[in-house]
């Protein structure tokens, strides 16, 4: 076993807390670029995920394989990975949007297969620096557990904090090349200080650097195999819960874009914590202790399951009351009680010989794998035929069971043996029997929080792997927390009915429609009974919604009407895979410009794909949600543009609103065949024309300050009044 200095432990420590923060910091802006690309459906998302997933896993195997070589300086391949990941990250996004060219619309298996290609090299490198650094650090202190923990405890800690200073400083200020480049930088750092440190001189001799630390005489240790077991059954529990945690936590925010940054966050810090605290759970390893480890093990995974079964109740508890933010601890309460058992997982199974990295890398694998398989199997299997309460009893019964299993086969006697099976069945027991009473009205609490009424309850709930739709019996409409219109047609009880109805006010024959995003169904129903629509396409990408349509009279003949086609995907991916179709009007009654991934319909970039699915004189009519930045983009990218409330129309030909031609077609037929009442167009209506770069009004021209403020003025002129 060799020596070191202090002072360089405490650096390398440092070096691996900046290592963590730009791997996530990768993570976040990288899937971020490739769900723009392939879409944010379930299909796409759990590809590239498991793409992210399986390169990590790849990359432990591959550090511990290195590790074994007899005297491989180990700083230096450190250092030169985080180089290397460096230079990738900085040509990344620009091979993102390269790639994008030739391989955009590609089927699910296509689109994991491509984003694990793009992804192999940086990802690899990371999940190999764990086992690499492990085993330095192991040859120096002799003690596996402590090993792993510490290093997992800063690294964990470096991701965590990049999740909550990336989504809350790094994206907003800097966007995704910005933060690429600051992530780059961090990488750099490292790899200077690491091969500073290691050519200053602590590179070890090789016949140093491939001693073996001898093991103690008589340590029992754990069977490899049962390690493996229990690595990925640790990594199995703990990325189910968290996959429950973000579907109830983005549902509680309205899927804002910070919810996934912060639940992560809280997960890895209670990781690094959880890691810390098995850190001092590893300060011995004398002979036939290895029961007394396998017993921690099985408390800590019992009391972080019990906590992860509660937490999403007590959230539904908490948010009457408070911001959602501030139960995040829950989440890393429980994640640490469960994370804490992996360095005890090495501890047990690994003596501290040149060999630690290789079965280290092993291990990590397993983790890996089992993290995998729990996202995969609730992410996409379970939430698509099980309710949330079902989910969590079934993760709570998997985890008593495979606690109390272990607290069975290395009990201290038969007395303790008896009492944990007794208390397995009762918590088992108990967790059948609770959960009815734990999960009752738990949507309703956490969409209303302060508003919520005692026994009030939704009409509907639908459940899918896409996200959560519900109803209240006013027939109002959500998607995972947020407003989505109402399962009405009659323009006199939803009166936002009258912008579908305002097709011919824009464009003279609006026979093609796509639809992007049907939600209840409610403007598809209106658009495809207006007089003058032919056929209507629609992309939508929960099927939550059409389980709603079948329910609800207002809209349940859309569903077998000959004039409508539905598709369900990702808009922007299906508009990839149909570069052929054309259409007169493009509609989306876009959802709120700040919920996640709202840009990949708002962005300039979309507009752009658009454009190329409408004929001559087409017209893409979208919803801003009164956002002025999504106005902005619509009228720098297209000539014309016309702002109906907070609708924006705008195509490559002038568009030249028609009251006369709108009150023609459309007074007499309303979408029920009934008679409407007409609302009156704005006396000043909005119209931009690029030729000139100058907001005009149809009647009355007006002039005001230019550049950013005059767009401002533009965006936000008076809409639509009664």
């Amino acid at each position: 076993m060799m020596s070191e200095k202090p002072v360089f432990r405490w650096v390398l420590g440092l070096m691996f807390f900046c290592s963590g923060f730009p791997a996530l910091l990768y993570q976040i802006v990288w899937q971020r670029a490739l769900f723009a690309i392939y879409g944010v459906n379930i299909e796409s998302v759990t590809m590239v995920v498991s793409a992210f997933m399986l390169g990590l896993g790849l990359g432990s195997l591959a550090g511990g394989r290195i590790s074994r070589l007899p005297g491989a300086p180990l700083l230096a391949i450190f250092g030169i990975a985080e180089l290397f990941i460096a230079i990738f990250g900085l040509v990344s996004l620009r091979l993102f949007h390269w790639v994008e060219t030739f391989t955009a619309g590609r089927s699910p298996l296509e689109t994991g297969i491509v984003a694990f290609g793009l992804v192999a090299v940086p990802t690899i490198l990371m999940g190999a620096t764990l086992p690499i650094l492990a085993t330095h650090w192991v040859r120096t202190s002799g003690n596996v557990g402590r090993s792993v923990g510490i290093l997992y405890f800063v690294n964990t800690l470096g991701s965590s904090a990049a999740c909550f200073l990336g989504a809350g400083f790094a994206l907003p200020a800097l966007g995704m090349s910005g933060s690429i480049r600051l992530a780059a930088a961090l990488n750099i750092l490292v790899a200077a200080a690491v091969l500073a440190v290691y050519f200053i001189g602590w590179r070890t001799s090789p016949a140093a650097g491939a001693e073996e630390a001898p093991r103690p005489a008589g340590t029992g240790m754990a069977a490899f195999p049962v390690a493996i077991v229990l690595a990925a059954l640790s990594g199995f529990i703990s990325l189910s819960y968290e996959i429950v945690w973000y579907r109830t936590y983005a549902f509680v925010s309205g899927a804002r874009p910070r919810a996934f940054a912060f639940v992560l966050g809280a997960f890895l810090a209670g990781i690094a914590f959880g890691s810390l605290l098995s850190r001092g759970l590893c300060r011995e390893q004398s002979a036939g202790n290895t029961p007394v480890f396998v017993r921690r093990i099985a408390m800590l995974s019992l009391f972080g399951n019990l906590f992860g079964f509660v937490t999403v109740p007590l959230l539904a508890l908490a948010v009457r009351h408070v911001d959602y933010s501030y139960t995040l601890p829950l989440i890393a309460l429980a994640a640490g009680l469960m994370a804490a058992t992996f360095p005890l997982v090495c501890h047990i199974s690994i003596p501290p010989d040149a060999r630690a990295g290789a079965a280290l890398g092993r291990l990590y694998l397993s983790n890996i794998a089992g993290s995998t398989l729990g996202s995969f199997l609730v992410g996409y299997v379970l939430m698509e035929a099980w309710t949330l309460s079902q989910i969590q009893v079934f993760l709570v019964l998997i985890g008593v069971i495979s606690s109390v299993t272990l607290l069975l086969v290395y009990g201290a006697g038969r007395r303790e043996r008896v009492a944990a099976l007794a208390v397995g069945i009762v918590l088992c027991a108990n967790a059948v029997s609770s959960s009815r009473l734990l999960f009752d009205g738990v949507y309703e609490r956490l969409q209303r929080k302060a508003d919520y009424s005692p026994g009030e309850r939704f009409t509907d709930i639908v459940e899918t792997r896409s996200g959560v739709v519900t109803v209240d019996k006013e027939l109002a409409i959500y998607g995972d927390g947020a407003y989505d219109g109402y399962l009405e047609t009659d323009v006199r009880k939803a009166s936002t009915v009258i912008r579908p109805l305002s097709l011919s006010l824009l464009h003279a024959a609006p026979g093609e429609i796509l639809i992007i995003g049907a939600s209840g169904g409610s403007w598809t129903q209106v658009t495809a009974n207006h007089p003058q629509v032919k056929t209507v396409t629609v992309v939508e990408i929960n099927p939550g919604y059409l389980t709603i349509m079948k329910r609800y009279p207002a809209v349940r003949p859309l569903l077998s009407n000959p004039k409508v086609e539905i598709f369900i995907d990702d808009g922007r991916r299906w508009l990839v895979r149909n570069p052929g179709r054309r259409y007169d009007m493009i509609l989306m009654d876009t959802t709120y410009h700040w919920r996640a991934h709202a840009t990949n319909l708002l962005s300039r970039e979309f507009l752009e794909l658009a454009r190329g699915h409408l004929k001559p004189g087409g017209i893409l009519y979208f919803n801003t949600t009164h956002s002025a930045e999504a106005q902005i983009t619509g009228a720098s990218v297209f000539p014309s543009a016309f702002r109906f409330g907070p609708f924006l129309a705008v195509s490559d030909s002038q568009i030249l609103p028609d009251k006369e031609r709108w009150r023609r077609r459309c007074s007499r037929t309303g979408s029920t065949g009934n008679r409407f009442w007409m609302f009156r167009i704005p006396a000043k209506p909005i119209f931009w024309k690029r030729s000139s770069m100058r907001p005009t009004m149809l009647t009355n021209p007006f002039t005001i300050a230019g550049g950013w403020k005059r767009a401002r003025a533009f965006a936000v002129a008076t809409g639509i009044s009664e």
